[in-house]
């Protein structure tokens, strides 16, 4: 694929991970469809797109300061709730019709609360979010899905079926399986696309219609499975952390010349690596099912980390990942943590690992050159 011809394949998808308001939801919105906002790959949108809504991942893209959320967050609330919430407070946000918030941490707890108090969003809800993986737990995330799902019908004055709702997940699931395939060319020894790229494609799933996400991804994969390959690297690298959504991350460390080939964070792999059950007889359940225990958890689920690691593992030997950068968002003490036990399991390994610390905004990016460029000379590249 030439250089023009890349460009236009990944025009639509870096829009839509470039900015918050993209023509996919403009035109949804024109034709007067719905958006509700959530936060976390957690929350089940298969209920959103069951009633006929646009699930719409928050984020802060596009924010340059704090000034207005500094009001209602510390200056130890990590930044990413704090430009999203900024946003919110600008009017930025206002094109939603609803939101749903979800008790993953501290930080976005609380964007529950201070919304509710000084926001108008007509459907506001939060979810409980269990803290263990175990079945005792699916049964109490199917419970949680079926007050969202009842809360949905009754305001939006819809009927969310079990039809329906199945429709739902084998759309979704068509996205996961396409996003998988995206992730497969990354394995070949010369991938043809960048960690950057496929970055800003799966953000922008989160940000468009899903129909219109998957025909257009079929036909970037079209375009890419004949492809000329990246072979000016000096590594294969792996991200590891949570809220990356921003794709000038990647390519700062891309410039150095450690092409990243695959990740373990909240946009990329973990929020499609498996599939829900579409043959389950009860679609609430299964979808309770794949959010707890399905997906490749959370750092906040207790007692998973044996499984977390060997996803990690297995990711590192699939990918031939060289080494392993684990980005993490101050102040997350989630992320803290779950570094300091892959430090160990990597090392044990063999694998060469460094841990990054950072703001939302991507603005200290001589550091990072810098910490990047000594990490591929310590290890030989």
């Amino acid at each position: 694929m030439d250089t023009e011809g890349r460009a236009k394949a990944f025009e639509e998808f870096a829009g839509a991970a470039g900015a918050i308001m993209n023509p996919a939801v403009a035109a949804w919105k024109a034709q007067g469809g719905r958006v509700v906002g959530y936060f976390c790959s957690h929350v089940p949108t298969e209920v959103l797109t069951a009633a006929g809504l646009l699930p719409f991942r928050m984020r802060g893209t596009g924010s340059t300061g704090t000034e207005l959320a500094d009001a209602f967050f510390s200056n130890i609330n990590c930044s990413f709730v704090r430009n999203t919430f900024n946003l919110a407070l600008q009017g930025d946000y206002d094109f939603l019709d609803g939101l749903v918030c979800v008790s993953s941490c501290d930080h976005v707890r609380r964007v529950y609360d201070n919304w509710k108090r000084n926001l108008g969003t007509p459907f506001l809800r939060i979810i409980s979010l269990p803290k263990k993986v175990e079945d005792a737990q699916v049964g109490w995330y199917r419970d949680e899905v079926a007050i969202l799902r009842e809360a949905v019908e009754k305001h939006f004055e819809v009927t969310i079926s079990d039809e329906r709702l199945r429709e739902a997940i084998r759309l979704h699931n068509r996205t996961r399986r396409l996003q998988r395939e995206l992730y497969e060319l990354r394995k070949k020894e010369a991938p043809p696309l960048t960690g950057a790229e496929t970055l800003a494609v799966m953000v922008a799933g989160t940000a468009m219609p899903r129909q219109h996400y998957n025909e257009a991804l079929e036909a970037l994969l079209e375009r890419l499975r004949g492809a000329n390959g990246q072979r000016d690297y000096r590594a294969r690298l792996m991200i590891v952390g949570g809220e990356l959504d921003d794709p000038r991350y990647l390519e700062v460390i891309e410039e150095q010349g450690g092409l990243v080939v695959t990740d373990a964070v909240c946009f990329g792999s973990k929020a499609m690596w498996n599939l829900v059950d579409e043959e389950a007889s009860d679609p609430s359940e299964a979808l309770a099912r794949y959010y707890i225990q399905g997906q490749p958890s959370c750092p906040r689920m207790h007692g998973d980390q044996p499984r977390r690691a060997a996803f990690l593992m297995d990711m590192v030997r699939d990918f031939r990942v060289d080494g392993v950068v684990g980005e993490r968002m101050m102040f997350c003490d989630l992320w803290c943590v779950e570094h300091y036990m892959n430090d160990l399991d990597l090392k044990e390994a063999g694998v060469p690992f460094i841990r990054l610390d950072r703001e939302y905004n991507a603005s200290a990016k001589g550091q990072l050159r810098t910490r990047i460029q000594a990490f591929l000379e310590t290890m030989g590249k």
